[in-house]
């Protein structure tokens, strides 16, 4: 010992930590620091051969470890009410059919728990008046958007709309000429006598307006069962159930992203509607400006009503145009942000994505690409178990790009 602690004076080393070394075939040092100009190390007879049993190269494996797994099957209280929006002829309105949203038993497309029993529903956009829309969208509709009527035509005979958002913004009392609740109940009729798919009648966000126009609106299309958008805590919310329940449509119930506002106005809308006769919207917010939140609002509100919350157990719907809102999908930028006329349309249906898996059931969109996109993301989504290539899917892990 003394003679190997003199040969190896110049590390300095206690005899302590060199005993460590004797015998040993692998040594691993913890929270050690070590400020050396050269180190050397001796193995001793016996050591190599462990090295190269630690550094030998492994053999790769050629398949998976096969192993059990049980789907984590869960039960709930609760189940979203069914809502059917439009009337056929048999039901007392005029559309060629009638839609049905609603019905869960369990989160988004928990279809090992239990089937999804009615599809999410798009509805494409349309507006009274002329607003800024961007170019990217206007390419698809050219003329079409002069008039609501032509504009609602050619979303349903040209991209297979199921059912049409007619958007009143012309009664906005800061237009300098707004039309009057009979000009906009004219248009309803019109747009209804034009296309047979159910209809979302919207106002211009003014309470006061909005009331006095769905009056004559609700009336006008009596027995039609339109989806009107919206009721708000600042409206006069027994009339507008009441014009609502009197003329046999579905009251929109706009909440901005507060759970406990959205709890209060269904709580009041139901004193006078049947839980059939509401669906709620709790806010959409673009990707990029508070999507996350959005999402976060919605999950949260599908959870309590399918645990068994009473007043959350309504169909949700989402202005997932709000897209648009963001500038990232309009406006000229960097050329690595890429081209307009595909990051607008990008920038609406990852929007539209996130929330269809917080458990939206009707989607408002504008761009026809990103409501395909959506469409087909949803039928894939539903398809029954053992429809879908599960070794194909497989195969992702190994995919060149």
């Amino acid at each position: 010992m003394p003679e190997r602690a003199e040969k190896n004076s110049d590390l300095k080393l206690p005899p302590e930590l060199l005993d460590l070394f004797t015998g040993t075939d692998e040594l691993e040092l913890e929270d050690v620091d070590m400020t050396v100009e050269k180190l050397e190390f001796v193995y001793q007879p016996g050591f190599l051969p462990a090295i190269q049993r630690m550094v030998a190269s492994k053999v790769k494996p050629t398949s998976l470890l096969e192993a059990p797994f049980t789907l984590p099957i869960q039960e709930y209280l609760g189940q979203i009410v069914e809502v059917k929006l439009g009337a056929t002829k048999s039901e007392g309105g005029s559309r060629g059919k009638s839609i049905i949203i609603g019905g869960e038993k369990s989160p988004a497309f928990y279809t090992f728990e239990s089937p999804t029993l009615n599809s999410p529903v798009i509805s494409l956009d349309v507006f009274d008046s002329k607003v800024p829309i961007p170019k990217a969208v206007k390419t698809n509709f050219n003329d079409a958007m002069e008039d609501p009527v032509s504009w609602a035509k050619f979303a349903v005979e040209k991209f297979g709309a199921d059912m049409i958002t007619l958007h009143l913004v012309s009664i906005d009392p800061l237009n300098p000429k707004p039309s009057t609740p009979a000009e906009a109940a004219k248009t309803v009729e019109d747009v209804l006598q034009a296309v047979d798919v159910p209809l979302v009648v919207g106002g211009c966000g003014d309470p006061k307006k909005d009331l006095a126009v769905f009056e004559k609106v609700t009336a006008a299309a009596e027995g039609e069962r339109l989806l009107i958008s919206t009721v708000t805590l600042d409206m006069d919310i027994e009339k507008s159930a009441n014009l609502i329940k009197k003329y046999g449509h579905v009251a929109l119930a706009f909440s901005p992203m507060d759970l406990n506002q959205a709890r209060e106005l269904n709580r009041r809308l139901l004193e006078y509607l049947p839980k059939e006769q509401i669906i709620m919207d709790t806010t959409t917010a673009a990707l990029g400006y508070g999507l996350d939140y959005a999402y976060t609002i919605m999950e949260r509100a599908r959870l309590a009503g399918l645990m068994g919350d009473p007043e959350l157990q309504q169909p949700m719907s989402s202005g997932t145009t709000n897209a648009w809102a963001a500038r990232e999908a309009w406006q000229k930028m960097d050329p690595q942000w890429g081209a307009r006329e595909l990051r607008g349309p990008l920038w609406e249906t990852v929007t539209g994505l996130t929330l269809l898996l917080a458990g939206v059931d009707l989607f408002m969109m504008l761009h026809p690409a990103a409501v395909k996109t959506l469409r087909n993301t949803v039928k894939r989504l539903t398809e029954k178990r053992g429809t879908v290539n599960a070794a194909k899917i497989a195969n992702w892990v190994s995919a060149k790009f």
